[in-house]
């Protein structure tokens, strides 16, 4: 079976083309080799995937015979990847959204519509 068609029936991407090209950008490994989308994909390999900046390692088990549903893809795969990198990546992803409290940082667009009106008033009375 073809990596990008593996990829897509375990559900590690939504469509086979999103998954070839992956292959294509170098996003796919099996056994720690770049590969291209028709490499074929054997059961006991170990495949990983750059996905949202992180290398995801899965074991192949066995081979499906066509799309899997969600509740099935663990029959086919065991995902292998350090349990602590992703815990750093979702840490990561929580950082990042700060919370700005009202009335510091840049004005929305209410806010300068008011200092405008202000600065026009102050200009009128002089």
């Amino acid at each position: 079976m073809r990596i990008d068609q593996y990829l897509w029936f375990v559900r590690i991407f939504r469509s086979r083309n999103m998954a070839s090209n992956a292959c294509k950008a170098g996003k796919i490994k099996i056994n720690d080799q770049i590969v291209k989308p028709s490499r074929e994909a054997l059961p006991l390999d170990i495949v990983q995937v750059r996905k949202e900046q992180l290398w995801r390692s899965y074991k192949i088990t066995d081979l499906p015979l066509s799309r899997l549903s969600a509740k099935l893809v663990g029959l086919y795969q065991t995902e292998i990847t350090d349990i602590s990198m992703i815990n750093h990546q979702e840490l990561k992803g929580l950082s990042a959204k700060v919370i700005r409290d009202e009335g510091t940082g840049r004005p929305t667009k209410k806010q300068r519509r008011e200092i405008d009106e202000i600065q026009l008033d102050e200009k009128f009375d002089n």
